[in-house]
Formats: structure tokens, C-alpha cells, sequence
């Protein structure tokens, strides 16, 4: 006999399935990311039909079978309706997601990134906020969550905290002056770019989208970060190719 569990979560994807149902992945606090088949959610009069998609966040009660969930009712708190309607902010929006999905993990306590989507989703509303500088900011804050963070606070070679003056991939953190000039893929990077760096690392979560960096900066952190992620992923997200295409290649 299964159990009927209550979930925080957030909708990730969600596809057909014969002719009324649909398939989601749901990334949880409570037990990581998971799949949950919403019966009947593609029926014009479904209770289910809104909450089966895409970004939707809230409670979500589902029936815990043997092998697969079931969702039952969901109780939401943001639909992101208003980002649908926002170009480019939906295609960063649907790599955030899929960001989520690569690093979601089955009965892990998946809180922290859960909270780190939502808040970038409202940040990605904001037109104060440069959605290139939301993406990089998800990005390494996703590192942290994961664990996989760069060294940003002090040289990675010999622990100077003063002079940061470049960025080595090679050896994933920052250099000092001395140490950059004896290190083959040291990359300048100004002081406003270090700040930034050490600041997304280091700053609690309800502060990560209240700051904005200068055109120059943020290609450097588009550089960084960018590098970063592509260490980091071991194939690419699918909606790269989209924030690629919008970036020129």
C-alpha cells in the first residue's frame, strides 16, 4: 500500500504521456529531484493542468507507489507566468532549470538549490539585473551548493588574501601577482571582477541579486565562470545552444 507524502518543489520539465497524462520532474527539498505522473493533466478541465509545468513552485501531495509517484494535488505558490512572457529571460529561465536537473539527486536534501532557483527566477524578472549577469551568478552559486567552488578569497598557490590579480582554471582559484606570473593560463582579472567573484561565493542567499557590475566586468566574469562550467559539466545542457545563438555564438 502507498503512501501519500507533501513536498516544497519546483516543476523542472514536464512531457507527454499517452493521450491526457503527463511525465514531470519535480526537484524537492524533502527528497531531491524525483518523477511524479500527473493522470488526466492535459484535459482542458484537469485540476492538475496549470500546476503540471514548468517552473511552478509550491507544495506538491503525491501518492508513493512501489516503483513511481503519482501527484495528486498541488498547492502553488508562484507560476513565473510573467516570465513566459519574457524574451530572453526564458531561455535562461529553461537553462536554470535544466541546470537543476543535471546536479538534482534522487532522496538528497536538494533545499539549498531548491531556494537558490526560486530566488534567481525572481531575479531574472528584475530589469535592473542583466540576465547574462544572473546566469553567471546561478552558476558559480551552484558550484558552491555543490561543493565544486573555486578558490576566490585567497591566492591558490600560496594563500596571499592581498593582490589577486588573475585566475587560473588549471588550478581552479585565484592567483596573486607573484604566483600569476609562474602560472601558464593566468588570466588578468580586475579588482572589481575579484569582488564579485568572492562576493557570490560568500554573500547569504537574500543578498546574491542585489548588485550590478559594469560591461566590462561582466565579460570577464562571462569568461571565468563560463571556463568554470564547462570544467564542470561533463556534456552540455540543451538550452545552451539557445543562450549561444543569443550571444552571438
Amino acid at each position: 500500500m502507498g503512501n501519500i507524502v507533501t513536498v516544497t518543489g519546483m516543476v523542472l520539465s514536464s512531457m507527454p504521456v499517452g493521450d491526457h497524462d503527463k511525465r514531470l520532474v519535480l526537484l524537492t527539498k524533502e527528497r531531491g529531484k524525483l518523477t511524479a505522473f500527473a493522470k488526466g493533466a492535459r484535459r482542458p478541465n484537469s485540476h492538475l493542468l496549470a500546476a503540471a509545468t514548468p517552473f511552478v513552485f509550491g507544495s506538491f501531495q503525491l501518492y508513493e507507489g512501489r516503483n513511481s509517484y503519482t501527484l495528486q494535488y498541488a498547492d502553488v505558490r508562484s507560476y513565473f507566468t510573467e516570465l513566459a512572457r519574457a524574451q530572453p529571460e526564458i531561455y535562461y529561465g529553461f537553462y536554470f532549470l535544466e541546470l537543476a536537473d543535471y546536479y538534482g539527486r534522487e532522496n538528497a536534501d536538494e533545499g539549498g538549490m531548491l531556494n537558490l532557483l526560486y530566488i534567481t527566477l525572481k531575479a531574472l524578472m528584475d530589469p535592473r539585473i542583466d540576465a547574462r549577469l544572473v546566469r553567471r551568478i546561478f552558476e558559480l552559486r551552484t558550484l558552491v551548493v555543490q561543493g565544486e567552488y573555486p578558490q576566490v578569497g585567497a591566492c591558490v598557490s600560496c594563500t596571499e588574501k592581498e593582490d589577486l590579480r588573475a585566475f587560473s582554471w588549471r588550478r581552479h582559484g585565484m592567483l596573486c601577482k607573484a604566483c600569476a606570473a609562474q602560472e601558464p593560463d593566468a588570466q588578468a582579472v580586475d579588482a572589481s571582477a575579484v569582488y564579485a567573484l568572492q562576493y557570490i561565493v560568500c554573500i547569504p542567499l537574500q543578498k546574491l541579486y542585489s548588485f550590478t557590475v559594469r560591461p566590462e566586468i561582466l565579460s570577464q566574469l562571462d569568461r571565468v565562470v563560463g571556463r568554470l562550467m564547462e570544467q564542470a559539466l561533463d556534456r552540455k545542457i540543451k538550452s545552451q545552444e539557445m543562450l549561444e545563438l543569443m550571444a552571438g555564438g
